[in-house]
């Protein structure tokens, strides 16, 4: 027998098994080399790997981060105030070996597997926490506190299946369906008495301000009259002085002057009647033709 005839098999089947033994590791996978079910071999760096051909099982796992997405759960906060939470997580694969253990799967079973045990950790924790607080806190937009009690508080459980818990997230919190109608008419009510509440402030500043405004006036107008009487009263002194200076210069000539003023006065007016004795003294520049009064 020709012995060519032999080393091809040989050589396809040395062949056959160098590509069996060797694996490839890529950059967002960590891989274990199982034996019999038994873990001998760690590979978390990507690259090429080997293995023991027809004995040894090559298992990979997602080495990114991943999502989470719990289902949506109804939490009683300590007021009593049922809401309905919906949250999600991320983790990544920190200890493949304990990640294996943990749920006796390679590939797309164990993430469905972690998935589940993890979302009941999630799931009891965020009862936990979220139940120790009120409806008000957890509505609230500052709410970053609650989210890392509950990551912190899942974590430990997390870390026993071989995983790092990075993040928890509540993505929505909402009342009920059947709470919706009887929490708005409690919010509207409230809103009410808030609006009263400043509607009567207003009312209340509006009369301080116009009681103010009343004094106000009631001092400016009194103080401009007495200014006006002050000026008044200097007027008319200056007005006697200038008087008694006049008649004091030529006495004769002023009283002839207020004399005229005086019968422009009493008759300037055609329907004046004056009823008067023919002697009296308003009438002594009238009856004197030198215009003097009489007796001089």
């Amino acid at each position: 027998m020709n012995k060519s005839v032999l080393i091809l098999p040989v050589i396809v089947v040395a062949i056959a098994v160098i590509m069996s033994s060797i694996f490839i590791v890529d950059e967002r996978e960590k891989a274990l080399i199982l034996r019999f079910g038994r873990v001998v071999q760690v590979q978390e760096d990507p690259g090429i790997g080997f293995r023991v051909p027809f004995v040894d099982q090559v298992v990979t796992y997602d080495d990114r981060i991943i999502s989470i997405d719990m289902e949506a759960q109804e939490v009683i906060p300590d007021d009593d105030r049922r809401l309905i939470i919906d949250a999600f997580a991320r983790y990544r694969i920190s200890d493949v070996v304990q990640f294996r253990q943990a749920t006796g799967a390679g590939g797309e079973q164990a993430k469905a597997v972690a998935d589940r045990r993890l979302e009941d950790i999630l799931r009891a924790q965020t009862r936990e926490v979220l139940g120790s607080v009120s409806s008000g806190d957890i509505l609230s937009t500052d709410r970053t506190a609650l989210m890392l009690r509950i990551r912190n508080g899942a974590r430990s459980e997390a870390s026993s299946l071989g995983l790092t818990l990075i993040d928890v997230r509540l993505k929505r919190t909402d009342l009920p369906t059947e709470n919706l109608a009887e929490t708005f008419r409690r919010m509207v009510s409230e809103r009410e008495r808030e609006a009263e509440d400043e509607r009567a402030r207003g009312r209340e500043a509006a009369q301080r301000i116009r009681a103010l405004a009343d004094r106000t006036v009631i001092e400016l107008v009194s103080d401009a009259e007495r200014l006006a009487r002050i000026a008044e009263g200097e007027a008319d002194a200056e007005r006697n002085a200038i008087f008694a200076s006049a008649y004091g210069q030529d006495a004769e000539f002023f009283q002839f002057y207020r004399s005229l003023e005086a019968y422009g006065k009493a008759i300037g007016n055609g329907n004046a009647r004056l009823v008067l004795s023919p002697d009296h003294e308003f009438f002594d520049y009238l009856r004197n033709e030198n215009g003097t009064p009489a007796g001089e």
